[in-house]
């Protein structure tokens, strides 16, 4: 069951999770997190169980915006976004991404 919030009433905005916890991912990932809540963006950092177990949790909460550091967050400095309502996931680098999420959240 998916909470389907509109993302500007959804108390959580976007959980964060590494895609495994090791090579400094998990890092990454809470640095994300962090700074997100920096920027007044309602965040949820989760490490726990496997990526599709962790989308699942934060669907239905109603939270509208996964994100996911992985291997080519590394590599070139991008993550992936993925929208609870669509399923679609795109690549958004680090600095754009404060920028991304307000522009969808409102």
């Amino acid at each position: 069951m998916v909470l389907g919030l509109k993302p500007s009433l959804a108390p959580l905005k976007t959980g964060v999770f590494p895609l495994v916890k090791k090579d400094g991912m998990p890092e990454r990932a809470a640095r994300i997190h962090e700074d997100l809540r920096r920027r007044g963006i309602q965040s949820f950092y989760d490490e726990a169980g496997a990526i599709g177990r962790r989308y699942r949790r934060q669907d239905e909460a109603g939270t509208p915006y996964g994100i996911t550091v992985d291997g080519e967050t590394l590599e070139n400095g991008t993550v992936t976004v993925r929208d609870r309502d669509t399923m679609e996931q795109v690549r958004v680098a680090e600095d754009q991404l404060a920028t991304f999420l307000s522009e969808r959240i409102g």
